[in-house]
């Protein structure tokens, strides 16, 4: 519910903090109008704030409306339990690009989507519509699925009761298909994106588990699908497991994402 007159903050800041907090993962992007009506700001305040935030790199304009930039991205890098999830998977990820020769993922799940902290590309894989700091729906890509099939409940049933949006005739669009995926993935341990985010590519993901045998992210490689041969998937599993323990390592259960 929009706040009341009594409960909308004074300050300039915390006026931007409550707008920035309309957003979320079921709601990317907004338009003006429902700013204004989840923030229970005035129209004008409204605009003139998401304008600064634009032009500060917080906010981004869209079709739509507004939805968040990338400097929140950049600053999120900052923050010490991302940046050492990113950091300690860094140099796994580039041997895995060397012995493969395809791009190579690492990616969390945020509510119904995948957020792509670290890509690598590859001259020798198609161009994708993944990007650091972008988003895709989870059950349609590689690492998402690789994260939901170990993931909580709660977590799954959230995507199940979704709308499950189509990327590509290949994508699975219906409760039950995914539920079938996410069991054959559970048992090998492996999730494979047929050409469902990107036509024309093929993808395998592995989960990648916290010190406390928690699903924290995902690792994949993609490529051509008439190239990406069968050693793939055993090689990102190589680096998943190499990276799992590293952080079991490196990082303690209360640093969890």
């Amino acid at each position: 519910m929009p706040p009341t007159e009594r409960e909308i903050p004074v300050s300039v800041v915390a006026r931007a903090a409550l707008l920035l907090d309309s957003f979320d993962s079921e709601h990317p992007a907004l338009p003006l109008a429902e700013l204004t009506r989840r923030t229970g700001l005035a129209r004008s305040t409204a605009h003139r704030l998401a304008e600064e935030l634009t032009e500060l790199g917080w906010l981004e304009r869209v079709p739509s409306g507004y939805q968040l930039g990338m400097r929140l991205f950049e600053y999120g890098e900052l923050v010490p339990r991302q940046r050492n999830l990113s950091q300690v998977a860094l140099p796994y990820m580039e041997d895995l690009r060397t012995a493969t020769g395809a791009a190579v993922h690492l990616a969390i799940l945020a509510g119904t989507e995948v957020v792509y902290l670290q890509v690598l590309a590859s001259k020798s894989a198609p161009p994708m519509n993944s990007r650091r700091g972008g988003r895709l729906p989870a059950h349609a890509t590689g690492v998402g699925k690789a994260i939901l099939a170990f993931s909580p409940p709660e977590d799954v049933e959230r995507v199940l009761h979704g709308p499950l949006q189509r990327l590509t005739l290949r994508t699975l669009a219906t409760p039950g298909q995914l539920r079938r995926e996410l069991a054959t993935i559970r048992a090998s341990g492996v999730a494979y994106d047929r050409e469902e985010s990107n036509v024309g590519v093929l993808c395998a993901a592995v989960p990648v588990f916290g010190p406390d045998g928690d699903v924290r992210a995902a690792m994949s490689v993609s490529g051509f699908s008439r190239r990406l041969a069968p050693r793939m998937a055993p090689a990102v599993q190589t680096a998943a497991l190499a990276l799992s323990r590293e952080l079991s390592r490196t990082v303690s259960p209360a640093g969890r994402r």
